[in-house]
């Protein structure tokens, strides 16, 4: 029997790897750094400090836009795994059918087009149901993001149920339990990880888009992504990095609950 190697021994391979880490994280590792810089300079060393911190958390317009994106991803992830569960089990708990392909298309087709396309069709879209209603309020931001992000939480979803043993769901409907009984009490409880991937997943996706919301957003409805590209253009600014810098750590914590939680359900 033939003994396997590792890649690593390949040629470049180190060298490779450890170049491609470089691009992704060095810009990453230069950002934070210099967001604790005291001075103004977001290119010279003048001294740890915490002020752009403090400039950032007493700034009005910082404080909206970072409540405003919290408050729009949150509810666009809910609107999207709640439409992407009921998608995840019509596609995966039916006989194959004439068309299933083209509506699980359709399903992607976020991920398919790019997104200045969804964003000047939303655009067109809300410019006329807001002359027909006179609505002019953030929930088209929340409608557009919610409509972008469903095939972000459909994925983990369906992939779950994909993976799954339907012999439990088939156990508890011979035991008389009814079809949302069994959904309840067995298929939810298993396609709870896929669930908080799905949200977590659509969250963040929300929380960082630009093209969609400068598309669809009104006078005074910035979000964090909106202002920091408008405060780029004036010039980059320590106060910038601070931004990112609790944007970054805020991934990380959301990364390490997904972790925690996915890993106490394995383990039950």
């Amino acid at each position: 029997m033939a003994k396997q190697r590792s890649v690593t021994y390949l040629p470049l391979v180190f060298p490779i790897a450890c170049t491609a880490f470089a691009v992704l994280y060095l810009p990453i590792v230069i950002l934070v750094f210099y967001a604790f810089n005291s001075g103004t300079s977001v290119s010279g060393w003048q001294g740890f400090s915490l002020r752009w911190f403090v400039a950032a958390w007493n700034d009005p317009a910082v404080f909206d836009a970072a409540l405003r994106s919290l408050g729009i991803a949150a509810v666009s992830a809910v609107i999207a795994v709640l439409v992407a569960i009921p998608a995840a089990l019509a596609m995966s708990r039916t006989q194959a059918y004439r068309g299933q392909a083209f509506k699980e298309s359709v399903l992607n087709v976020p991920l398919l087009v790019p997104e200045i396309v969804m964003a000047v069709g939303l655009l067109i879209l809300f410019s006329r149901v807001k002359l027909w209603t006179g609505y002019q309020g953030i929930g088209y931001i929340v409608l557009a993001h919610a409509a972008f992000c469903v095939p972000f939480a459909y994925m983990p979803l369906r992939a779950r149920l994909q993976g799954m043993d339907t012999a439990l769901e088939h156990a508890a409907r011979d035991l008389y339990a009814s079809r949302w009984q069994a959904f309840r009490y067995v298929t939810l409880p298993l396609i709870r990880p896929a669930i908080i991937a799905g949200g977590m997943l659509a969250f963040v996706i929300s929380l960082d888009d630009v093209v969609i919301t400068e598309f669809i957003k009104s006078g005074g409805q910035e979000t964090i992504p909106t202002y920091m590209l408008g405060q780029i253009r004036r010039g980059v600014t320590p106060q910038l990095n601070a931004i990112a810098t609790v944007f970054l750590a805020l991934s990380i914590a959301f990364v390490t609950v997904f972790y925690l939680a996915t890993r106490n359900t394995d383990d039950d």
